[in-house]
């Protein structure tokens, strides 16, 4: 099996460790089941999401800084 980058390993657990704070932030709702976003609406979430996850992680090194 092929060694992974630490690097890659440290940004992804950061990202899976922001996840419920950037969906938090972004307080986008859930589709309705059966329903599913078009084409321009997913673009507009996750323009969104990349926002509330830019915020989040400001927020986790703001607090950590302070500790």
């Amino acid at each position: 099996m092929a060694e992974v980058n630490p690097d890659v390993q440290r940004r992804y657990r950061e990202f899976v460790d922001l996840l419920p704070l950037t969906i938090a932030l972004a307080g986008l709702p859930h589709s309705d089941s059966g329903r599913y976003y078009g084409e321009e609406q997913i673009e507009s979430r996750l323009y969104t999401i990349r926002h509330a996850y830019k915020a989040a992680r400001a927020i986790a090194r703001e607090a950590v800084q302070k500790s």
